[in-house]
């Protein structure tokens, strides 16, 4: 089990200022509790019971109303599957060309955690629910959040979402080419894609290789790949407090400390090294959360930011691999021309690139609107190198 609490991050910066929010339970009597959670926090929110029926739920949650459930637990979750079919069938008419097909599907992801995230559960200190047939969160909800020391209201899907990480947690993600598991924390991309990983294991290394940089580490599976091809020092990085605690006690569980260094760093750390391998996020976009971060990349900052320094941290006859999906290309956010004019401009070369196709299974899922895209997505490493002189 992975309980160190002095790797869990804190749920909120220490200088934020908490939100408390008010309501009276059907009782007529006044309750306050302090919001917990990283989504904005309700315009309002009022007490709701079996007797509310989901339509009128919905309409409400719709409306940024909070419903501060007081009935048994396994009822806001049937409420909250209501909810989740109403939404569905609000579809709209579909939309076929690209990028627009793509800004549609994600507006309704938006507006879909805006509204489900309209279902609050009151929780007491150390995460109790005081709720019939509600389950111990305590494990669960101090791995996502820390400690809790006062009332709060957290929305049911951040519970369920933290229950579901704490299982990943201690189960741990299958990774084929490491011949063991990784562990994701709550907040941290989860390895579930073998393609990339797969790439990264089986791309020649470069000559005489002996120290290598992973940038933005996430869950450090990549880091581990790396030393388990044998080279001798790995600087892991990222700037996220969730993936720092989180590769740190996967590179100590898979016992490759001594080789592998994670350090809190904007991309480069201090040097240079023979081979820098970057996952960044595929798609260029606003991350709504911080799991969100690991897949849109605002304005494409990550990718220009690595390309722009790669050159300098380069060792001579080293090269930068860039891991990459073509998925943002096929939703029309940007074209292959843009990717390789960046590389260019950045005094860098393509030495050669591999490919390899999807093997998820969102790419066979005829019923996604962006079906189309995803089953002719290819993930690449592109191994780069700095441009000769002249």
């Amino acid at each position: 089990m992975f309980t160190d609490s002095a790797l869990m991050p804190s749920l909120f910066a220490a200088d934020d200022v908490p939100v408390m929010l008010t309501w009276q339970s059907a009782d007529g009597q006044p309750h306050d509790a302090r919001w917990w959670s990283a989504s904005p926090a309700p315009r309002r929110v009022q007490a709701a019971d079996d007797t509310m029926t989901a339509d009128a739920a919905f309409r409400l949650a719709s409306e940024g109303t909070g419903l501060v459930w007081q009935s048994d637990y396994h009822n806001a979750r049937q409420l909250l599957q209501a909810l989740g079919r109403r939404l569905d069938k609000r579809r709209g008419a579909p939309v076929t060309t690209m990028p627009d097909a793509f800004h549609r599907q994600r507006q309704l992801q938006v507006q879909r955690a805006r509204t489900l995230g309209m279902v609050l559960i009151p929780v007491q200190p150390g995460y109790v629910v005081p709720l019939r047939r509600a389950p111990q969160l305590v494990e669960a909800a101090t791995q996502a959040w820390g400690p809790l020391a006062e009332p709060a209201l957290i929305p049911l899907r951040d519970l369920l979402g933290a229950i579901g990480a704490f299982e990943w947690r201690r189960n741990g993600v299958a990774v084929p080419a490491l011949g063991a598991k990784v562990h994701p924390h709550y907040g941290v991309f989860a390895p579930t894609r073998a393609e990339y990983i797969d790439l990264l294991a089986q791309a020649p290394l470069p000559p005489q290789t002996r120290k290598a940089f992973d940038i933005g580490t996430g869950t450090g599976v990549l880091a581990a790949v790396l030393a388990r091809r044998g080279i001798g020092e790995v600087v892991a990085t990222d700037n996220h407090p969730a993936a720092l605690a989180c590769a740190r006690e996967n590179i100590a569980h898979l016992k490759l400390a001594k080789t592998v260094r994670v350090v809190e760093a904007d991309l480069f750390p201090e040097g240079m090294a023979d081979l820098i391998v970057c996952n960044p996020p595929w798609v260029p976009g606003k991350a709504g959360s911080a799991l969100d971060s690991a897949v849109y990349d605002p304005d494409g900052r990550m990718l220009a930011g690595f390309l722009r320094g790669l050159a300098a941290h380069l060792s001579p006859q080293g090269e930068g691999w860039l891991v990459l999906s073509d998925i943002a290309e096929r939703f029309g956010l940007r074209t292959r021309e843009q990717l390789l004019a960046q590389i260019a401009e950045a005094g860098l070369t393509v030495r050669a690139r591999l490919d390899a196709r999807p093997s998820h299974g969102r790419a066979r899922d005829a019923t996604d609107p962006l079906h189309a895209a995803r089953a002719a997505e290819v993930t690449s490493l592109w191994r780069l190198a700095a441009a000769s002189p002249g």
